[in-house]
């Protein structure tokens, strides 16, 4: 009998859902992971949230006691070291500031729960290296390893899901661009937070790893190289606040990347010519709901657009607890902490180059 089968069957003879734990009880937590279980609660039980403060970990279970009536509220090193001991864990979601970010995941994935942390999966390539080589050498020899996932909801989003296919209707790529004018500005719930700005990289680290990774997911391959030039306009803002970079991708075809954390203009747009056809993705709203307009340029001029509302998220949550109930499959390999590597590897690569006046540089390859 495998591993993966003896934790599934002891965790369905104490619940018929895999019991989780959230690390963290900040902004995201209380906005998106709590709605988000909630209407995917039959897939999960919620057993404890935990934060640092008391205080903190009082209000997130507050909220979440409105869907999960049985959530216990944890705080400080006597609830960490519960959850540990806890056997009906098996699974815990970090979503804590970056520089604990990964120290908290392997402390977890140590103590044999599985994990899904939040982006960036590490605030650096020297943290990425140290942190996969301390991965492999938990239960080496063993094929009890638990799962380490990265959470990136773009590469769960249907419209990148699905226009990753329409993407060969286009023929040969000829080029790709992706343009980002952020809303990073004080009246945003994240413009204070003090992690995001002492992060290397500020905003464009925390927020980029989303664009990449939604640019990668469409464009189907790795970017090899890139040269780009960054600029501290904002003094607002962490520096710097500016990035526009040429990227050369292992297919060779070309492509710019352009990043303004704070604009007047607030848009997304990704836009992937091919020698037959184009196809742009942008956000928007359609009856009332938030989404993707996705539009397909073919032959003679003509065009059709479709909406994809939201629900990266949740799509990703639900996969996660698929890989730790089930035992038919492998991991969903959108989730790995390979993936979420090689998103933080190419904006270190742009952030190196910017730093270095544009000189090109390889992207590090993971």
């Amino acid at each position: 009998m495998s591993c993966v089968t003896i934790w599934i069957q002891e965790a369905k003879m104490a619940n018929p859902s895999p019991g989780i734990a959230i690390l963290g009880a900040g902004i995201f937590v209380k906005t998106q992971y709590i709605p988000r279980l909630a209407e995917i609660s039959d897939l999960v039980i919620l057993k404890a949230i935990w934060s640092r403060t008391e205080e903190s970990a009082k209000g997130a279970v507050e909220i979440a006691r409105k869907h999960f009536p049985e959530v216990k509220c944890k705080w400080g090193d006597d609830g960490l070291n519960e959850i540990i001991q806890d056997s009906s864990i098996v699974g815990v979601a970090v979503v804590v500031a970056a520089e604990t970010m990964v120290e908290m995941s392997l402390k977890m994935l140590k103590a044999g729960k599985h994990v899904l942390q939040e982006k960036p999966a590490a605030a650096s390539i020297s943290e990425l290296e140290t942190a996969m080589s301390s991965y492999r050498n938990i239960s080496a020899d063993s094929p009890c390893r638990p799962i380490w996932a990265v959470a990136e909801n773009y590469r769960f989003e249907p419209a990148f899901v699905e226009l990753k296919k329409l993407i060969a209707e286009t023929g040969d790529m000829m080029n790709v661009q992706l343009i980002i004018e952020g809303s990073m500005n004080s009246s945003n719930p994240y413009f204070s937070s003090s992690w995001r700005r002492n992060l290397s990289g500020g905003f464009i680290l925390d927020m980029g790893v989303h664009y990449i990774a939604g640019l990668r997911m469409l464009v189907g391959c790795e970017v090899a190289s890139v040269s780009a030039t960054t600029s501290h306009v904002d003094k607002t803002l962490p520096g710097p606040d500016n990035i526009t970079s040429n990227f050369q991708l292992e297919n060779g075809c070309s492509g710019v990347f352009v990043m303004v954390v704070s604009s007047r203009s607030p848009k997304i747009l990704w836009r992937v010519v091919g020698l037959k056809g184009t196809v742009q993705l942008e956000r928007g709203v359609e009856g009332g709901r938030h989404g993707y307009m996705a539009t397909i340029y073919g032959e003679g001029g003509t065009s059709r657009t479709i909406f994809y509302p939201f629900s990266g998220v949740t799509e990703e949550l639900k996969a996660f607890f698929n890989d730790i109930s089930e035992t038919s499959k492998e991991q969903e390999p959108r989730l790995s902490y390979m993936e979420g590597a090689r998103d933080v590897a190419v904006l270190e690569a742009m952030l190196e180059s910017g730093a270095k006046n544009g000189a090109v540089v390889p992207v590090t390859k993971f």
